[in-house]
């Protein structure tokens, strides 16, 4: 996807779309089908000689100072959503009374979400500080289907289209089959009036701040069915530090930095999370187990996750802060003169003084590898910048015009 396609209806009533390029270089992003990524990997992870994969085990308990995990052996995993359960009785039971086992470990990875239970075990052994957000907006997801007269797609493929309106939006991202995976991200009081509302009332609703998905994208039927069935979830953004325990456990992806999505970053920021941590343990040499050292790979490995946590946690904070500013733009900043002007000014210096080391936020997170802290700082100094020049700006143009008033105020004398 080469840029955002913004979504309206001018006053006359017509529809309009404009595009918005992600990069002044020309750079795109990539739309990945999360459960195919995670399929891949599992595929990778089987062939590796030094890895074994054992699915439905749940972590029930951990000792972080004697290195001991227990896990319940579950014979079938649970498929539905805790928020939306829709699990058989008869599939319950079968779950039920689990075999427990216990695993001795040199070093526990969580990877295990937002709701970790790596990290709430961890908390009991470690000072950790925990903050936990839900923002006001849920989210439903919605299906664009191809075009039926020739199966190509209902809208471009190489955008993330976006129906800004003000306090919430509706956005769609291209899928391989030409398909599109649409989501309503707005304040739950939002869908509460939509929960209500009839048939008609919902497709009056979309038409008034979506305009140009239903009917046209979406059929009113469709749109009912999808809105009723799919679940409304929440949304939660997680900050925590240490992120790790002494030598024996560490927490990585949203397990230590769960974000809301609108950065499109959560599992980049996680896969990222491993690549620093393995710079890091490789950096302190942990593998290396020779009697000549003068410290225990027990010792370096614990200096190592030190070392990640100082490094990661102000990237991690940085990045769940930019995510939620990045709603902001994309349901009502993209629609602002002062943003695209801020854009224009930015990527043009980019293009023609390209030496001054200026480029847009989106441009200096998405397709660099700058640290996320480092982005914000120089984000934050550019826009002082900015202010800086169209404030000499205004004083110089005022200046110019006082001083022509004084001329003409003299000639007349």
């Amino acid at each position: 996807m080469h840029g955002r396609m913004i979504h309206g209806q001018r006053k006359n009533g017509k529809l309009y779309e404009e595009s918005q390029s992600y990069d002044a270089q020309g750079r795109y992003i990539r739309a990945v089908d999360r459960a195919g990524l995670n399929k891949r990997l599992l595929d990778h992870l089987e062939q590796m000689p030094n890895v074994t994969l054992y699915f439905n085990h749940k972590l029930t308990g951990a000792d972080f100072n004697k290195n001991i995990a227990w896990f319940e052996q579950r014979k079938q995993a649970r498929t539905d959503h805790a928020q939306n359960p829709t699990e058989d009785p008869l599939m319950k039971a079968e779950r039920e009374r689990p075999k427990e086992i216990s695993v001795e470990f040199d070093l526990l990875i969580g990877a295990d979400g937002a709701h970790s239970a790596s990290r709430y075990h961890m908390m009991k052994f470690a000072r950790l500080t925990y903050q936990q957000e839900y923002i006001d907006t849920l989210w439903c997801e919605f299906h664009i289907e191809p075009r039926a007269a020739d199966d190509s797609f209902a809208i471009s493929p190489n955008h993330l289209h976006i129906w800004p309106g003000g306090s919430f939006m509706f956005i769609a991202i291209p899928s391989l089959d030409k398909s599109f995976t649409c989501t309503l991200f707005a304040p739950e009081s939002y869908f509460a009036s939509l929960s209500t509302a009839t048939s008609d009332g919902l497709v009056s609703s979309f038409s008034k701040n979506f305009p140009g998905v239903c009917p046209e994208l979406i059929s009113p039927k469709e749109l009912k069915r999808q809105f009723t069935q799919n679940p409304h979830l929440p949304l939660i953004s997680i900050k925590c530090t240490p992120y790790h325990y002494k030598s024996g456990v560490v927490i990585l992806g949203d397990a230590a930095h769960a974000m809301v999505p609108f950065y499109g970053q959560g599992m980049n920021a996680g896969l990222e999370d491993v690549r620093v941590l393995f710079d890091i343990l490789d950096a302190h040499d942990v593998y290396n187990d020779s009697p000549n050292l003068a410290t225990t790979i027990k010792e370096r490995r614990e200096g190592a996750l030190n070392a990640y946590t100082l490094q990661r946690t102000p990237d991690a904070a940085a990045i769940n802060d930019l995510a939620l500013r990045n709603y902001e733009e994309m349901r009502s900043g993209v629609k602002s003169p002062v943003y695209r002007m801020r854009k224009w000014v930015e990527e043009t210096i980019n293009v023609f003084l390209p030496s001054l080391g200026w480029r847009t936020q989106y441009t200096r997170v998405s397709f660099e590898n700058q640290r996320y802290s480092e982005v914000e700082k120089a984000v934050a100094r550019q826009g002082r910048v900015i202010i800086i020049a169209v404030s000499l700006g205004c004083f110089g143009i005022t200046s110019l015009a006082a001083l022509r008033l004084l001329r003409r105020g003299n000639i007349g004398r």
